[in-house]
């Protein structure tokens, strides 16, 4: 597999997983990524308490917000709300990663 000069992310356990395998691995706090993926170090984790401070007219509230899926972007800062693509659901090359 080709990563485009990218060093790829070092998988840990089991390769070849589907969706849903990649899914469960989350729900148990791992970290997962497609084999696909380009970027260095990309992958995605389970975000079980998430908080974010906004500014309402002025006043700063913090909230609280349900557990999120976040990606680890190729530039190295984290991507909160990560959505699959049909791609991503269908494919079967889904991994592990450290």
């Amino acid at each position: 597999m080709l990563w485009a000069g990218f060093v790829k992310p070092t998988i840990i356990m089991t390769e070849n997983l589907n969706f849903g395998q990649a899914i469960e691995a989350l729900k148990q706090g791992q970290r997962v990524a497609r084999q696909g993926w380009n970027g260095k170090g990309m992958h995605i984790f389970l975000e079980e308490h998430f908080t974010a401070l906004i500014n309402m007219g002025g006043r700063k509230l913090e909230r609280e917000y349900e557990p999120v899926i976040c990606m680890w972007t190729a530039q190295q800062t984290t991507q909160p709300g990560w959505l699959a693509s049909q791609a991503d659901i269908l494919a079967n090359d889904w991994c592990i990663v450290d």
